[in-house]
């Protein structure tokens, strides 16, 4: 079961998700279904259940969201992070092989479509919290362990778009 937080962003985004799919967008596949049921038989009109197929699906959505939204906890900001990898953070980590990556640590419903986003309850997020920079860390992946070290930390609120 994933962490039930997310970031004041992530929450803006799932509810300008349902706001879109509910005021916009299902009520333009509403007015197709009706329309291609006013054609007649509707066992083979593809028009008909394409849409009340594609209805199904936001109405899905829509439920998921209106649940998800009530469940999680936004977790904003505090200056009391400074320093130190928490919850919103963007971390740039390197390897001795000169590998370097940069992410943002969020909640699990804010990673999907994102590469520069982890979910909280990853290995590497779970290894990293709490640290500083110039600390080492040891994540266990499925191919072995893998070790890093924290070159930079920061909640700019400006890197949240990136």
């Amino acid at each position: 079961m994933p962490t039930n937080i997310i970031t004041r962003a992530g929450h803006n985004a799932l509810k300008a998700e349902l706001d879109h799919l509910w005021h916009t967008y299902r009520p333009e596949i509403t007015q197709k279904v009706t329309w291609a049921a006013s054609l007649g038989d509707r066992s083979e009109n593809a028009d008909y259940q394409y849409n009340k197929k594609l209805l199904r699906e936001i109405d899905r959505r829509i439920r998921y969201l209106r649940k998800r939204l009530e469940d999680i906890r936004v977790v904003d900001y505090a200056s009391e992070q400074e320093g130190k990898v928490f919850f919103g953070a963007w971390v740039e980590i390197d390897n001795e092989e000169g590998d370097s990556k940069r992410f943002r640590i969020v909640g699990y419903d804010e990673i999907y479509g994102r590469n520069d986003y982890i979910s909280i309850d990853s290995p590497m997020a779970r290894a990293l919290l709490k640290k500083e920079e110039g600390d080492e860390v040891t994540v266990q992946t499925p191919t072995g362990e893998a070790t890093w070290f924290i070159a930079r930390i920061s909640y700019d609120q400006d890197n949240s778009s990136h």
